[in-house]
């Protein structure tokens, strides 16, 4: 079953959403800046995107060139029409359903082509594989939510045999298992870029994906270790998610490395241990209740918040039972 999307990932959709660098469907890298590319780039910006690919024409075998041929015409997929169904035998057999119309658009076939050759010429090219998993991650998307669809429609009444749609023999594989594998490609290729481990955190948490979308999390405090923000990102996922709240308190601690003063935080590491705490209660497990609340009074910065109170409540609690 489909899970819902993490809030973490929410709130990364939001953060990349105001990047100022672009991706492969935005435009090329901002290095290609001289020679046919550089200028093919510069008629690109400037939305003449046919005068861009004869410009690139001048290096037609070059990798960059290559992945860059693929950006423009994922650039011109956007506003080209949907494909629409091959035409239907005459007659149609009886029962038979018309022919569907092809998940991808020519536009986005040919991009794709244009990246796969980018990458047959330089298999670690990061941006040719973040173009790929930027141009089929919608369609994975909408692969995985009609067939969440099918699972939740009404079963067929007794008698009537519904035949599966058969997937396509041939064409591109657009599933969810090869959008993670470009997303990992392109953030291998390139150790320094943040744009592929953000674009597969995305994508995993729509498609319910969490283990992946974990993965990215971890990678990006490999990334920016010097920040607050990446462990607190991954904390939250971990105790919203995947409902790991030691794992969370030990990734909120590391934040607290990098940001001593926060309040905010010192409070998720205490709400945690009260919530342990009073499940040890509950069970009867005195001592390892007393463990959890004088840890979580280590990060209770007002002793009369409700948070504080709580902690003196339980505290009182369990001496009373040892002096019995």
């Amino acid at each position: 079953m489909r899970r819902r999307l993490p809030a973490v990932v929410l709130l990364l959709m939001s953060a990349c959403q105001r990047q100022t660098t672009q991706g492969p469907q935005g435009g090329p890298p901002p290095s290609l800046a001289s020679g046919p590319v550089g200028q093919a780039r510069q008629l690109f910006e400037q939305g003449r995107l046919d005068q861009a690919l004869a410009k690139l024409q001048e290096a037609p075998g070059d990798p960059e060139s290559l992945y860059f041929q693929g950006a423009v015409w994922a650039k011109k997929a956007e506003s080209a029409p949907l494909p629409t169904p091959p035409p239907a035998p005459s007659p149609l057999p009886w029962g038979a359903a018309p022919p569907a119309a092809p998940e991808l658009k020519p536009e986005e076939v040919t991009a794709l082509d244009f990246y796969e050759k980018a990458l047959a010429a330089r298999a670690d090219h990061s941006h040719a594989h973040l173009g790929i998993a930027e141009l089929l991650a919608p369609h994975a998307i909408r692969k995985q939510e009609v067939e969440l669809a099918k699972k939740k429609s009404r079963p067929p009444r007794r008698g009537k045999a519904v035949e599966p749609t058969p997937e396509p023999a041939t064409g591109p594989d657009w599933t969810p298992e090869r959008v993670i594998r470009e997303y990992r490609a392109a953030w291998q290729a390139d150790p320094k870029s943040k744009a592929a481990v953000e674009g597969l955190i995305r994508f995993a948490g729509r498609v319910g994906r969490l283990d992946d979308a974990e993965a990215g999390l971890q990678e990006l405090t490999q990334r920016d270790p010097e920040r607050p923000e990446p462990f607190i990102h991954l904390a939250d996922f971990l105790i919203n998610d995947k409902k790991d709240p030691l794992g969370a308190v030990e990734q909120y601690k590391q934040a607290l490395v990098w940001r001593a003063d926060d309040d905010a935080t010192r409070a998720k590491i205490a709400d945690i241990y009260i919530a342990m705490g009073i499940e040890h209660w509950n069970a009867g497990q005195w001592s390892l209740a007393d463990s959890r609340f004088k840890e979580a009074q280590k990060f209770v910065t007002d002793r009369n918040s409700p948070q504080g109170l709580k902690v003196r409540d339980y505290t009182g609690r369990l001496a009373d039972i040892r002096h019995r």
